[in-house]
């Protein structure tokens, strides 16, 4: 990775442990990273990953969505505190609740998120499972620009992982978590250098449009 001048703002959503986003924090610490992550952000006060963050010296904050009435009041609030941050990108590493339209309109064209599948296929829970049962022989992950549609934004980069004999869900969990940890911050560097951008709802990479995601396969690209 190349360093650049400019670091681009950004906020992290996370649910848990927040793998992703630690790998992201260490980048931006060694300065691979061209990116300043103001704050991550959970839907759960007990995330590990807040911890880790406090750690690294990073901003953390915790909202409960308990303590609202209705979906859409805790969507609101998010997105008021995630914009006080003033973000040029938000991105999602384990962010376990589905966010509404208006959530995903206020950060159109600058939000990430990472699926544990080579989607279209399996969007939502327990891919590795589902791809053992299918009797799939490639599996991975995959990073997208969100829209209101579950796991159903224009992919950007794929990381493909060979389905072994033996695999269990754990193990090929494992596998794709490393690739995970490879492709997102190369899509987070793109977009960080102007080089990704979501337009009219297509991919657009060096001011050309995507006509398939990028391919990553055991941690090469094609």
């Amino acid at each position: 990775m190349t360093v650049t001048d400019r670091k681009l703002p950004v906020v992290i959503l996370i649910s848990g442990t927040g793998s992703n986003m630690c790998r992201l924090a260490e980048l931006m610490q060694t300065g691979e990273l061209p990116i300043e992550i103001r704050a991550v952000i959970s839907d759960r006060a007990d995330a590990k990953g807040l911890v880790t963050a406090s750690g690294m010296g990073i901003k953390t904050e915790s909202l409960n969505p308990k303590a609202f009435a209705q979906r859409s009041e805790f969507d609101a609030a998010l997105a008021k505190k995630v914009s006080s941050y003033e973000p040029e990108l938000v991105i999602l590493a384990g962010f376990m609740r589905i966010l509404d339209s208006q959530f995903v309109s206020r950060f159109t064209d600058r939000m990430l998120n990472i699926h544990p599948s080579l989607l279209p296929r399996y969007p939502g829970l327990h891919t590795h499972q589902r791809a053992l049962d299918a009797g799939d022989e490639v599996h991975g992950a995959s990073v997208h620009f969100v829209t209101p549609e579950l796991d159903g934004g224009p992919v950007v980069i794929q990381a493909r992982v060979p389905v072994l004999k033996d695999d269990s869900a754990e193990s090929l969990a494992e596998r794709v978590l490393q690739q995970e940890h490879h492709i997102y911050p190369l899509a987070v560097q793109l977009f960080a250098e102007g080089r990704l951008r979501l337009r009219s709802g297509k991919v657009w990479l060096d001011d050309r449009e995507l006509n398939a995601p990028l391919q990553v396969m055991n941690g090469k690209t094609p």
